[in-house]
């Protein structure tokens, strides 16, 4: 299912190794996630990195992005839109009031990371955030399972059904 064209943008932390780690999220203006991505920084690089795979998962660019006051993501979108990775046409704002969709979507991942007391190595933390946001996905509606007849199947075809649709 396609997500809206309003992003709002925020990071939030993870243990690994006993240090903080970035978790870059997106969501739509309903909610929908849009991306994710796990960074050792948090920097302009990190922030770049995080919007051109959000960009090319999604297929398309946002037309709105909405940010908190963090300086290195604004300061990503604003050459981004420079260098042509972004179009000059989508708009930036800064609104924590907005923001605060995603911050309450954070609440669903960490809930389930936390009680993991950290992860021992970076990509095991990729991999297992993946699943959760695959699950939080599921659970908020993003795919249709409609052509799974969820009676008489096994977990492994509707992952099958789920991953087919992304």
């Amino acid at each position: 299912m396609s997500t809206g064209q309003s992003w709002r943008v925020d990071e939030t932390y993870v243990k690994v190794r006993g240090k903080w780690t970035y978790l870059y999220r997106a969501v739509d203006r309903a909610g929908k996630t849009i991306d994710f991505r796990l960074s050792a920084r948090r920097d302009v690089a990190a922030a770049k990195a995080f919007f051109v795979k959000a960009i090319r998962t999604q297929g398309r660019a946002p037309a709105t992005i909405t940010l908190d006051g963090y300086a290195a993501s604004h300061r990503a979108v604003r050459e981004m839109k420079t260098g042509e990775s972004l179009p000059e046409r989508t708009k930036l704002r800064c609104s924590k009031y907005l923001n605060d969709l995603i911050e309450q979507d954070h609440r669903h991942i960490k809930s389930r990371v936390n009680v993991m007391l950290g992860f021992k190595r970076l990509r095991n933390a990729a991999i297992t955030i993946s699943g959760i946001e695959l699950m939080h996905r599921i659970r908020k509606g993003q795919f249709d399972l409609t052509g799974v007849h969820l009676k008489e199947t096994t977990v492994s075809s509707v992952w099958t059904a789920v991953l087919s649709t992304r």
